[in-house]
């Protein structure tokens, strides 16, 4: 219980990745704010299932791609649990389409809410982690973000983006005693993978040296590592989990 006593939000909490961060945040002891956009029974159940392991919890609806929301849902967090002290942006949409394909409607869909709103979101937040002279920012990026990958040209650029802001915030927060880092995942088994044809799925099985896709709690577990108390050394980086797809 290494959490106990702090205050976590975590953006796109109700399913998948989202829904294990705040799982396993939540069994340290941390008490959980759940960021969601559409799916209120997927939130629900969310807040069941970390609102067992005996911490307070609440789900707040809002679309991180919107600036007056984000600002709207830090200060009711503040307001409801008293702090904020660990942020996790996890909210993340695709709109897939070949580049020569793309429309400045889908591009923007994606930057706004993976790469502009993770900032913003992130700047309402600092300013209470300062203010406690303690936090942890944890940005979920991804492996494309890293490699790239056909069609989506959208995303590659909003999730590289979050890995230099990783590196930009945590130099200028560090002395604040607030670390900034992310957590980079190859594919896992998720939503976003669920409508993917079974040969594309082997196809990335066959390129990742552990042979299969990630698990949501496997990409929870870093999340946990970095927000401990015994990672206050390490800021900066981007954790890969990945299966070995990426060494970088």
């Amino acid at each position: 219980m290494q959490l106990k006593g702090k205050v976590a939000l975590v953006t796109g909490g109700s399913r998948g990745i989202g829904r294990a961060i705040c799982t396993a945040l939540a069994a340290e002891g941390a008490d959980v704010a759940v960021n969601y956009f559409r799916n209120d029974e997927a939130a629900a159940e969310t807040v069941r299932m970390v609102g067992a392991l005996s911490v307070r919890t609440k789900a707040y609806k809002a679309n991180v791609g919107d600036d007056d929301q984000n600002h709207q849902m830090i200060e009711d967090v503040v307001k409801d649990f008293g702090r904020i002290d660990i942020l996790v942006n996890n909210a993340g949409i695709t709109r897939d389409r070949s580049f020569a394909k793309m429309t400045q409607e889908l591009w923007r869909e994606v930057v706004d809410v993976n790469l502009t709103g993770q900032a913003m979101i992130t700047h309402e937040a600092l300013k209470h982690m300062v203010n406690y002279g303690w936090g942890r920012v944890i940005f979920i990026t991804s492996v494309v973000g890293q490699m790239g990958n056909f069609g989506q040209s959208n995303y590659a650029v909003a999730k590289g983006g979050l890995i230099a802001l990783v590196k930009t915030l945590a130099r200028e927060f560090a002395r604040k005693n607030i670390t900034v880092n992310g957590v980079a995942p190859g594919y896992v088994e998720t939503d976003m993978t669920s409508g993917v044809p079974e040969s594309v799925i082997q196809s990335v099985c066959q390129m990742t040296p552990v042979g299969r896709l990630g698990k949501p709690e496997e990409v929870a577990e870093a999340v946990r590592f970095l927000a401990l108390p015994g990672a206050s050394y390490i800021t900066g980086e981007v954790l890969n989990v990945n299966g070995g797809m990426y060494m970088g």
